[in-house]
């Protein structure tokens, strides 16, 4: 199984949870960043996760321009997941999260979502990752290999 792992990642934590997924996954992965993808790196994968941290309630505007540039051909009938790094307040609870919007996007591309959005916890803007949310990443990561 070929899976792609694009992320934006500000401080670092989300660079963290995309290798945790990836490592969890243990097969042909490969990990870009938002500015380091190519239109070959979206050809022939099974899967497609994207991550980015929470930025005002979306995702960061490399992610944004990433997303608005892959074309439907590349996703369409891919799976796909998507996941955020965010910090666990009541206003992010309802301004949202970027793994939703990531998700939407993904979808109306025509990727196959094969589980809902995931989102891991920083204690502060920059971090830390929150205690076992890199276990929390790797046993996401199983989970969507055990859905395909």
């Amino acid at each position: 199984m070929k899976t792609l792992i694009v992320f934006d990642s500000i401080f670092g934590n989300t660079a963290e949870i995309a290798k945790a997924i990836g490592a969890a996954i243990s097969t042909d992965v490969l990990f870009r960043r938002t500015d380091e993808v190519n239109p070959a790196d979206l050809e022939a994968m099974d899967l497609l996760i994207v991550g980015a941290p929470t930025y005002g309630g979306k995702p960061t505007p490399a992610m944004r321009s990433f997303l608005d540039t892959i074309p439907e051909s590349a996703v369409q009938g891919i799976h796909v997941a998507a996941f955020d790094t965010r910090l666990a307040t009541k206003l992010l609870r309802i301004i949202g999260y970027a793994a939703g919007d990531i998700a939407e996007i993904l979808k109306s591309k025509g990727g196959n979502l094969i589980i809902a959005p995931e989102g891991f916890i920083v204690k502060g803007k920059k971090g830390p990752l929150k205690e076992g949310e890199m276990e929390h990443a790797a046993n996401w990561g199983k989970e969507l290999v055990g859905r395909l």
